[in-house]
């Protein structure tokens, strides 16, 4: 205020009234400010409705798409010039472990340079609910990522995420081990009516917080020992909430069609949509399953089931060495499994059934071989001389048989060693990747090539799930065009799992927007070299927030926790 009376007086004495009157009328005005937080410009929009590409303009303001439409560059207070490029919503990621690497870096690289938008977490395992026992074990359980546990419920734990700060928005299913942890431990048994109506209780908790659903690993001990009626009982809760029910099938190999059936018939009695994580017929002798499957799952749908699917674009799995022996053996938790493994007689049983056909358990090693087990992920630095050796390579090192090597490798790592399994058909691939209820998801962690992330190797699908499908199966091989491949990474998931405004681009929805080139986009993740960042994605903006600025990130992280249908803070229940 002194400062404008002073310039006025100054004025008035060298000009005089009239004089400083007349300067006043004559001088520039302003520019007026910008109408939106910013526009992405001179682009081809795919809205995410699998509709074609159309040369329009983006408005962004207060975190939300506005409008589509024609805008100049002094409509934004940041401008996104897409020329020559496509712009669309941001990615799901329907299968994400970005846990403890959102913790130690917020900034989701490798998953941000691909267009992800939303990490979707809770393949049978979610962090939260947890009681005190399971917050000991999960602590002991660190390794190069150390951190403090703040939180008990999952809810708390995406609150605590969020306020960390992370660049992706983030949500979770709530995982059907974990329930079973919490109330029963790693016992192969059923639970008592009390114990299951604890769990469901632990169901309507999480389902009132936000969680999308239930989620299973049913390969896995111990929720290998949950029968068909505990997931019904406990989907049914999450379907009074409008939540799914998706599953890592029982079995993926030997029993995969048994196992399309038991996922259709927790559908059909718990009234809830079901999906299937990472859809695939593992082993060679499986691939021929393709067909029956799909027909399965499509029949269920003329039935008027929801019933959907998810993948990686691989032909190569990554789980730990628990899939290569049978759940019996790993009753109890880590400690009781490696102890077990210490005993000869156990040691000779097991040999043999790891390397019986005919089992009705998953064994992944058994469909790869030990030529195609590859080692990748160790938590003791004493063997990560072994990172990306073979399993038999390892054992003729070693003067041992793959089975026993297997068992060794598990004891003196203290973990279940992390590797990736080659299992599945090229063909089949290209096949699941054109079926129509069909989404994806990387089913890893989202990691930077530096730090503490370069001391264990790890699927290139940590780092190319998303643009390998746009560069290699859209451009390359025209699997599919590039208006369904959007659909499937956007609106298609954002519908199976209940999001409210995400998934498009259109006015009132969040704005979540990837701008990528079409020409250029592509993987460059290898198995020999997995830490390599994808290109072509230019900008990513999460929320109305420029994360991705020309390919470079800008630090932001705005990602929100996304809230599922029965959460307890929407104005009303969808």
């Amino acid at each position: 205020m002194h400062q404008r009376l002073l310039l006025a007086l100054l004025c008035t004495v060298s000009l005089g009234l009239a004089g400083c009157e007349r300067q006043q009328a004559t001088a520039p005005e302003a520019p007026p400010a910008p109408r939106y937080d910013g526009v992405v410009l001179n682009g081809t929009v795919y809205d995410g409705s699998g509709g074609p590409g159309q040369a329009l303009d983006v408005a962004i303001d207060a975190g939300r798409i506005v409008a589509l439409g024609d805008f100049g560059p002094d409509d934004g207070g940041f401008v996104v010039d897409a020329s020559g490029k496509a712009v669309a919503p941001g990615f799901i990621n329907m299968l994400s472990w970005a846990l403890d690497s959102l913790i130690h870096d917020g900034r989701s690289q490798g998953d941000i340079r691909q267009g992800v938008t939303l990490e979707v977490f809770g393949e049978g395992e979610s962090w939260g609910p947890w009681n005190e026992a399971m917050k000991a074990e999960e602590a002991g359980r660190q390794g190069d990522i150390r951190y403090d546990i703040e939180w008990t419920s999952l809810g708390e734990f995406l609150d605590y995420l969020q306020n960390r700060g992370v660049s992706t928005n983030i949500a979770s299913f709530i995982g059907a081990t974990t329930l079973r942890v919490h109330e029963l431990g790693y016992e192969d048994r059923a639970p008592s009516a009390q114990e299951l109506a604890r769990m469901q209780d632990l169901v309507r908790q999480g389902m009132e917080e936000g969680a999308l659903g239930i989620g299973s690993s049913l390969i896995y001990a111990p929720a290998y020992y949950a029968s068909t009626e505990e997931l019904i009982a406990l989907t049914s809760v999450a379907a009074e909430y409008g939540g799914m029910y998706i599953s890592h099938l029982r079995s993926e190999g030997n029993r995969l069609l048994e196992a399309i059936e038991e996922l259709i018939t927790i559908a059909r009695e718990s009234g809830a949509p079901a999906e299937i994580y990472h859809f695939k017929q593992s082993g060679e002798s499986n691939w021929l399953k393709f067909d029956e499957a799909v027909a399965m799952i499509e029949a269920a749908r003329a039935e008027g089931l929801r019933i959907s699917a998810d993948m990686y674009t691989y032909t190569a799995g990554s789980t730990g060495l628990d899939a290569a022996m049978p759940p019996w053996v790993q009753e109890g938790g880590y400690a009781a499994w490696a102890q077990r493994l210490q005993d000869a007689d156990i040691r000779a049983r097991l040999q043999q059934e790891m390397l019986d056909r005919k089992a009705d358990w998953s064994n992944l090693m058994l469909a790869a071989g030990a030529e195609g087990t590859l080692l990748v992920g160790f938590r003791n630095p004493a063997l990560r001389h072994y990172t990306d050796k073979t399993l038999a390579e390892v054992a003729a090192e070693r003067g041992t048989n793959a089975q026993q090597t297997a068992m060794d490798l598990v004891i003196e790592d203290g973990s279940r060693v992390q590797v990736v399994y080659f299992l599945m058909s090229e063909d089949n691939v290209k096949r699941g990747i054109a079926l129509p209820w069909m989404s994806f998801g990387s089913d890893a962690y989202s990691m930077a090539p530096e730090g503490v992330f370069l001391n264990s190797s790890t699927h290139p699908r940590a780092y190319g799930t998303f643009a390998r499908l746009l560069g290699r199966y859209v451009r390359e091989e025209q699997v599919i065009p590039l208006s369904e491949a959007i659909r499937k990474l956007t609106s298609l998931p954002a519908g199976n799992l209940g999001l409210r405004e995400r998934g498009l681009l259109a006015p009132g929805y969040h704005a979540d927007v990837v701008v990528f080139d079409p020409a250029t986009i592509a993987d460059h993740a290898t198995y020999d070299d997995p830490h390599r960042y994808a290109t072509g994605v230019s900008d990513v903006i999460v929320n109305g927030v420029q994360v991705l600025v020309d390919g470079e990130h800008t630090g932001a992280t705005p990602g929100q926790v996304v809230r599922g249908p029965g959460w307890s803070g929407w104005p009303e229940r969808q």
